[in-house]
C-alpha cells in the first residue's frame, strides 16, 4: 500500500480548524504535525488553500443490490459516494428479497468486498416474525432496521408485541423509520376522493403528515425508554418530533436522532420547482420544520446527518401521485449540498464535520474511523471553495439523475482517500481496483 503525505492543508476535526500535515502509512494515519515536509511518500498532495476533513460516514443509504439493479448497484452508488467525499456507507435491508436473515448478509458483504471502493456496512431488517434472527444478530451488522412506516420493500413492522420484543432483545443499535402507515393511508384516501389519481405533488407533505411522524416517533422513543434500548431515529422531519430528544452528548444518551440533507435544504414550496423528483418518505414538510431542524443541528438535538440516498429510474418518478416512487438519489452531491448551507451562514464547518463524521461514528460505535487521529484508518476528504458553478461531471448514480445535479456549487471535492487508498483525485477516479473495507463496530454505546 502506498504512503501518502498531505501538506499545507487546513484540517477540520473535533471542533478545531488547524493548519496541519498528515502522513498515511499502511492505510492508517501514521502522523499528524504542523510540518511534515521533511518526510517522503509515494503520493504527495499539496492541500494549500484546501480543507481536509474525515471522510463522511453516511449511515442511511439504499444501494438497491441485490434485487433492483435497474436502479442502482453497490459498485455504482459506492463510486458516486466516493466522488462526493463519502468514505463509508451503511446500507438498508429493504432489498429484493429483503435482508431479514443473518445468513442473507453474506451476499451483500461478498458483493461489496468485490466491487465497492467505499467502506461498507449493512443492516439486518426487522419483520413481524424474525425476532430470533435479531437476538442472534451477527457482530458485523451495523444495526437493526425497523420500518415502523411502510417503505420500499414491504417490511412494515406494525405488531406492538413484536416491537416490544425487538426493543428488549436487540443486541445492537435499533434504527427506525417512523411514520404511522394507517394515518398516511387515510390521508391518501381523502385526497384521492377529492382529486382522483391526479393529486398535486405539493400535497405530499399533507399526506405523509407531521401527525403520522410524531405518532410513530413517540411510540419508538417510548419503547426505548421502557426497555433501555439503544435507539437511533432516522430522518426526523418535524419540529414537534424534536421535543422527543435531548441535546446531551451522544455518549450520555441512549436515544439519538438523525436528519437528512434534503430535509435541511427543502420545504414544501420547493415542490413547485422540483415536483415529484423530491417525493420521499418521510415527506419534505414546511419551512418552519426545515428551520427548526437546522436549529436542532446547531443545538445538538440532531446527532448525525445522512442522505437516505434512494435511487429510482426517472420514469418511476412520473405518473399519478400514488404510483410515483418515493426516494431521492444524491449521494454524489450530498456533502457539497450540505456545505452550501455553510456558505449561506447556517452551519459552521466544524458543525458539519461533527454531524457527518464524528456523530455517526459515535452513534454506531464505529471503530477507528470518523476522526483524523493517529492510528485511525485514513478516511480523508479534501475540498476547496470556488465560485458558484455546476458540476460538469456526469451523474454516476446508476439511475442517471439527481435533483441536485443542476445546482451551482461553491465547493469542489478535490480528493477522497478511503482506508489509505487515494480513490478520487482532481476529478478522476484512481485505484479503482482497490476495494473499500468492512466497517467494524464496538457496540459500546
Amino acid at each position: 500500500m502506498k504512503t501518502i503525505l498531505i501538506l499545507n492543508g487546513t484540517v477540520i476535526n473535533e471542533n478545531q480548524i488547524l493548519e496541519q500535515d498528515i502522513f498515511v502509512k499502511d492505510g492508517k494515519i501514521n502522523k499528524i504535525d504542523n510540518d511534515l515536509s521533511s518526510l517522503s511518500a509515494d503520493i504527495v498532495i499539496d492541500a494549500s488553500g484546501k480543507y481536509v476533513m474525515p471522510g463522511m460516514i453516511d449511515d442511511q443509504v439504499h444501494f438497491r443490490e441485490p434485487g433492483n439493479l435497474n436502479k442502482g448497484s453497490i459498485k455504482s452508488e459506492a463510486t458516486a459516494a466516493v466522488v462526493g467525499g463519502v468514505t463509508s456507507f451503511f446500507d438498508m435491508p429493504n432489498n429484493n428479497p429483503p435482508i431479514v436473515k443473518n445468513s442473507q448478509m453474506d451476499q451483500k458483504f461478498s458483493i461489496a468486498e468485490q466491487s465497492s471502493i467505499c467502506n461498507y456496512a449493512f443492516y439486518l431488517g426487522a419483520t413481524n416474525d424474525n425476532v430470533e434472527e435479531i437476538k442472534n444478530l451477527r457482530k458485523d451488522a451495523c444495526g437493526v432496521k425497523i420500518f415502523m412506516g411502510a417503505s420500499t420493500g414491504n417490511m412494515l413492522v406494525d405488531n406492538l408485541k413484536t416491537l416490544e420484543e425487538i426493543f428488549i432483545h436487540s443486541p445492537a443499535l435499533i434504527a427506525t423509520h417512523c411514520e404511522d402507515t394507517p394515518m398516511i393511508n387515510e390521508n391518501l384516501k381523502k385526497y384521492q376522493e377529492k382529486y382522483g389519481e391526479d393529486i398535486p405533488i405539493e400535497f405530499h407533505a399533507e399526506i405523509g403528515s407531521r401527525e403520522a411522524c410524531i405518532k410513530s416517533s413517540s411510540l419508538a422513543t417510548d419503547l426505548a425508554k421502557s426497555f433501555g434500548s439503544r435507539l437511533h431515529v432516522l430522518h426526523i422531519t418535524t419540529h414537534d418530533e424534536l421535543k422527543l430528544f435531548s441535546n446531551a452528548e451522544i455518549d450520555q444518551k441512549k436515544i439519538t436522532a438523525e436528519a437528512c440533507i434534503h430535509h435541511l435544504l427543502f420545504h414544501d414550496a420547493d415542490y413547485k420547482h422540483y415536483g415529484s423528483l423530491i417525493k420521499c418518505n418521510p415527506s419534505i414538510k414546511y419551512k418552519k420544520d426545515m428551520e427548526c431542524l437546522r436549529d436542532a443541528v446547531n443545538s445538538n438535538i440532531i446527532d448525525a446527518i445522512a442522505t437516505d440516498h434512494a435511487p429510482h429510474e426517472l420514469s418511476e418518478k412520473k405518473g399519478p401521485y400514488a404510483k410515483i416512487t418515493n426516494g431521492i438519489p444524491y449521494i454524489q452531491y450530498a456533502l457539497r449540498s450540505l456545505l452550501e448551507l455553510h456558505h449561506d451562514g447556517v452551519f459552521t464547518l466544524e458543525k458539519i464535520i461533527e454531524k457527518v463524521c464524528h456523530g455517526p461514528a459515535k452513534c454506531y460505535g464505529v471503530i477507528d474511523r470518523g476522526y483524523i487521529r493517529e492510528g485511525y484508518w485514513a478516511d480523508i476528504t479534501i475540498f476547496e471553495f470556488q465560485d458558484a458553478k455546476k458540476d460538469p461531471a456526469e451523474v454516476l448514480h446508476k439511475c442517471g439523475w439527481s435533483p441536485m445535479s443542476e445546482t451551482e456549487y461553491r465547493t469542489k471535492i478535490d480528493s477522497t482517500i478511503v482506508s489509505g487508498n487515494l480513490s478520487y483525485s482532481k476529478g478522476k477516479l484512481v485505484n479503482t481496483e482497490q476495494s473499500g473495507m468492512k466497517v467494524e463496530f464496538s457496540r459500546d454505546y
